[in-house]
Formats: C-alpha cells, sequence, structure tokens
C-alpha cells in the first residue's frame, strides 16, 4: 500500500508560506490548497477586524484541512498545503490526517514580515496581527516530522532545499 507525503508549509503571516508552497507543488506536481481559504467566514471576518483567533476558532479549520488531505489522499495525491500551524496542539491535530505529514516551518524576523505584510495587497491579515501570531508561535520541536526554512532566502533556493532535505521523489514513505 502507498503512503502518499503531505506537506504543510506553516508559519507566522508574512513568512511566505504561499510563495513557497506553490513553488513546491509545481515542482513535485501535487495537489495544493490556500490553507486560509479554508477558514470560515467567521474567522475571516474576525482577523479583519484585528482580531486574533482564539484555539477554538482555529479547531473547525484545521479539521477542514485534514478533510482535505484525506480526500487527496484516498484519491492517490501527494499534497502541500498552507497553514499557520503556531501551536504544537494544531500540528499534532493536522497530523491526524493520513499519510506522511511533514512539516516545512517558514521563519523569518519580525521586522521582515511586518514589511511585507505592510506591503501585500487583498489580504485580509493586518500587519497589526503579526505580533499576536509570534507570540502565539510554539516553534517546531526536534521530535516533530518536519525542517526549518528561512523566509529571507531567494525562491530557488527555498526549493532547492526542500528537494534536497525530503528527496526528489517522496511520494512514498
Amino acid at each position: 500500500m502507498m503512503t502518499y507525503t503531505h506537506l504543510v508549509v506553516m508559519g507566522v503571516s508574512g513568512c511566505g508560506k504561499t510563495t513557497v508552497a506553490t513553488a513546491i507543488s509545481k515542482k513535485f506536481g501535487w495537489e495544493f490548497a490556500e490553507g486560509d481559504k479554508l477558514h470560515p467566514a467567521a474567522n475571516v471576518a474576525k482577523m479583519s477586524a484585528g482580531h486574533p483567533l482564539t484555539d477554538e476558532d482555529r479547531w473547525p479549520w484545521l479539521d477542514k484541512i485534514v478533510e482535505w488531505i484525506a480526500e487527496q489522499d484516498a484519491q492517490g495525491k501527494s499534497t502541500v498545503t498552507t497553514c499557520s500551524a503556531l501551536k504544537r496542539a494544531y500540528r499534532d491535530r493536522l497530523r491526524k490526517a493520513p499519510g506522511r505529514i511533514l512539516f516545512i516551518h517558514m521563519v523569518g524576523s519580525e521586522e521582515l514580515l511586518a514589511e511585507r505584510m505592510a506591503s501585500r495587497e487583498n489580504h485580509y491579515m493586518p500587519p497589526s496581527l503579526l505580533p499576536s501570531q509570534f507570540a502565539t508561535l510554539e516553534p517546531l520541536q526536534n521530535d516533530e516530522r518536519g525542517f526549518f526554512l528561512e523566509s529571507e532566502l531567494p525562491l530557488e533556493e527555498q526549493v532547492a532545499r526542500v528537494v534536497r532535505v525530503i528527496g526528489p521523489m517522496p511520494a512514498t514513505a
């Protein structure tokens, strides 16, 4: 029986999750989901108003991501998705999805990410929430499957590092 790989590109807002995840999905030919698009409308409204989400707000969203991964896995597809996954408990919830779940923790300075957030358009997450995300963040731990990836690296270097770490043909465990 084939085991499929599911990459979760994680980190605080503005770290480059979507850019990196899109490039990785294209490189491997895997299905891609923008985790932000799976948020319930109430979560988007709350964040748009400048209010951080609570754990209770996040559980249904995390469950939607798990459902999406499970659907893709059942169809025989490996995936790449984005999700802030700021707390270990959130990553534990995501690990309930089938297959091999690996986290790519995007890291960067608060100054760099605030600058990126201030310059992007059409995003509901205001830069004012970045400090609350850093305060909530529990970095990826040594016993969790995954690795850190620096946000300031050029995209080509980021993708090359992913290939080096997980291998060129990671569909099976």
